[in-house]
């Protein structure tokens, strides 16, 4: 077969799989998961239709753009040969992507479908986002360049010029749209149902003042005004990042936290008060901690400061009335104030706190300590490996109960294994004779729960309690990886990445990068592992059907390994077209995740019980797991017997 005709075949099967394949799968994928996904439907035809439109032609347009001016076709494995700064192009970054996301919500929203809107779009949203930050946004800097010009809409740049008028347009756009549009989406799912009331017991007396309601009332236009107020780049920059980082962190607050604020009743007794009540009658208790008005005051007050630094304390004079007006005029609870200043303290010093993880990070890296005792040689890494393994066990206990000990001691077992069979075949050389892979422990904890079948035990129960200990596992698991130097990063800017100068870790001995800033993977696995123990954690608080909690983790932990595959740097690790050979079993992960959240029956999750049992046996599993991954024998050659 030539290659010509090899190529237009595989074009074809290539717009095959995005053009028809994969929206009839998301519609399926939509229908089968209705009844799971408990969220109420947001209903409308003609507004479902509109959003879908305007989607359909963003991404019609990007693709037109992309033959038009690119001379190629809209497709990642067959990229078009120029880079397109024209068309749509000249306005946004990702028209394709984006227009699809908005497609899929518009149809969703047509189909009066809960699911579509919940669970299918936003995975979808992730998914684009994946692809852009874990292999295009690579892929055309290898191609083009990192000089590529940037659209009228984008994050302000890191530059002490005036602001031109797209500048700011666009924090409107990227940052005060998706905030506006998410608080909607937090608003409008309402209340949980095991809300937990945040006012301490004194708050309910507390009397209502009218007259705060021009502080309260005051954030909109404060907020709104800073985009133009904004004296450089740079303070439009600062004010766009730590929005969208705060932005992140508060919703991921909203849905994890159960606190609400029902505001405190008044009678109104004037314009204020009536503003107030009616102003009332659009918000809901949830969405309350922590106060997204405390902290959009204060980063806009920072704002206004930089412009005029004479009225500096005017400023934040008036964000802090803003702050307290929350609790005055009765819409707040004190703790959600409180919430709203730490997120602005993080958001705001979110430079210095990540270079002082940076630094941590790095001291872990080349912490590197060994014991000899005649041929055995004990690792301080295994340490780290033996405490993930007792707190995971631990929580998975005390999810399931002491019933379920000798079926979470099988699984824990098959994960050890398989994860050191699996790298065998994918990574064991003369040089690395006991790795384990972290997908090879996935397969295991499948193995493993199948077998505690035979005990009568559920393997939906026991797969959906492993996912709620394997984010805090793996977590742990990154610290030995940090200290060992596998799993490691390419090389990164000084100011982001961390160097290896022990000569035992893997960085060093077989990559050759000693004294290297290199990207700290298995920290970004850390941090996004955190995202998803917080996620995952609630959704069984929630009692979701267990498929879905299984899928949910399969589905966000693939999403993120991919991102975090593409900043990777082993050498041992194979590619194939493309993609990093855990790229490829990261997409597996979402295609398993999202068909196991389509086993609608699975049950519910029981309610969590704390046992001395389950620690126990967690601790003893915990200390044979240090042994695996910290105890080996370094003069031996034969499989299995050296860590390094």
């Amino acid at each position: 077969m030539s290659t010509e005709r090899s190529s237009s075949i595989g074009k074809a099967l290539y717009g095959f799989l995005f053009v028809i394949a994969l929206p009839a799968l998301l519609i399926g994928w939509a229908r089968m998961t209705d009844l799971v996904v408990r969220i109420p439907a947001l209903g409308s035809m003609p507004i479902g239709a509109a959003v879908a439109a305007f989607g359909a032609v963003v991404m019609g347009s990007g693709m037109v753009a992309l033959m038009v001016y690119g001379k190629g076709l809209p497709m990642n494995a067959y990229p078009p040969l120029r880079f397109v700064t024209e068309g749509i192009y000249k306005l946004i970054s990702h028209p394709i992507y984006a227009g699809f996301s908005i497609l899929c919500i518009g149809i969703a929203i047509a189909a009066n479908s809960s699911s579509g809107l919940w669970l299918v779009s936003p995975v979808v949203i992730l998914g684009c986002v994946a692809l852009v930050e874990g292999y295009e946004r690579h892929d055309l800097r290898n191609r083009f360049g990192s000089a590529q010009a940037k659209p009228l809409i984008h994050i302000p740049a890191d530059e002490t010029t005036r602001p031109a008028l797209m500048d700011r347009l666009s924090v409107y756009v990227l940052v005060l749209a998706p905030w506006l549009i998410l608080y909607e989406a937090v608003r409008f799912i309402g209340i949980p149902p095991d809300a937990v009331v945040a006012f301490l017991p004194f708050e309910k007396d507390l009397p209502v003042y009218e007259w705060t309601e021009v502080f309260y009332l005051s954030t909109y236009a404060f907020v709104l005004l800073a985009p133009l107020v904004a004296r450089t780049n740079r303070d439009l920059r600062e004010f766009s990042i730590s929005g969208l980082i705060a932005t992140g962190l508060v919703i991921l607050l909203f849905l994890a936290v159960p606190f609400i604020a029902a505001p405190r009743p008044f009678t109104p007794h004037g314009p204020l008060g009536r503003l107030l009540a009616s102003e009332r009658a659009y918000d809901t208790p949830a969405a309350a901690f922590p106060s997204f008005h405390v902290v959009w005051a204060f980063l806009a007050a920072a704002v206004y400061a930089r412009r005029m630094p004479s009225l500096r304390l005017l400023w934040w004079t008036w964000a802090l009335l803003i702050s307290i007006s929350c609790v005055a005029t009765g819409m707040h609870a004190i703790v959600d104030v409180l919430g709203g200043f730490i997120v602005v303290l993080f958001v705001t010093r979110i430079r210095g706190i990540w270079e002082q993880v940076r630094r941590l990070t790095e001291r872990i890296a080349n912490s590197w300590r060994e014991w000899r005792f005649g041929p055995v040689r004990i690792i301080n890494h295994g340490f780290y490996a033996g405490a993930g393994a007792f707190v995971a066990l631990s929580i998975i206990g005390t999810l399931i109960g002491p019933g379920y000990i000798p079926s979470i001691l099988i699984i824990a077992a098959s994960v050890l294994i398989t994860s050191a069979i699996w790298a065998q075949f994918v990574e064991g050389s003369p040089s690395l004779l006991r790795p384990y892979g972290w997908y090879g422990g996935l397969l295991g904890a499948i193995i493993g729960a199948f077998i505690a079948t035979l005990l009568g035990a559920s393997p939906w129960l026991l797969l959906a309690a492993f996912a709620v200990g394997a984010p805090w596992v793996q977590s742990a698991g990154r610290l030995r990886c940090l200290v060992q130097g596998c799993c490691h990063g390419r090389p990164a800017p000084a100011a982001i990445g961390i160097s290896y100068t022990h000569p035992r870790s893997r960085v060093c001995r077989l990559a050759a990068l000693t004294g290297v800033p290199i990207h700290a993977t298995p920290l970004y696995s850390i941090l996004w592992n955190i995202v998803v123990a917080v996620i995952i954690a609630r959704l069984w608080f929630l009692r979701a059907p267990l498929s879905l909690i299984i899928g949910v983790y399969l589905i966000i932990t693939g999403l993120g390994r991919f991102v975090e595959e593409s900043y990777r740097g082993e050498p041992q690790t194979a590619i194939y077209r493309g993609l990093r050979l855990y790229q490829w079993m990261a997409i597996l992960s979402v295609v398993s995740g999202v068909l196991a959240t389509m086993v609608g029956n699975s049950p519910r999750t029981p309610l969590p019980e704390l046992n001395w049992a389950s620690v126990i046996a967690a601790a003893c599993f915990g200390v044979l797991t240090s042994c695996a991954l910290g105890l080996d024998f370094p003069e031996s050659n034969r499989r299995f017997a050296r860590l390094a």
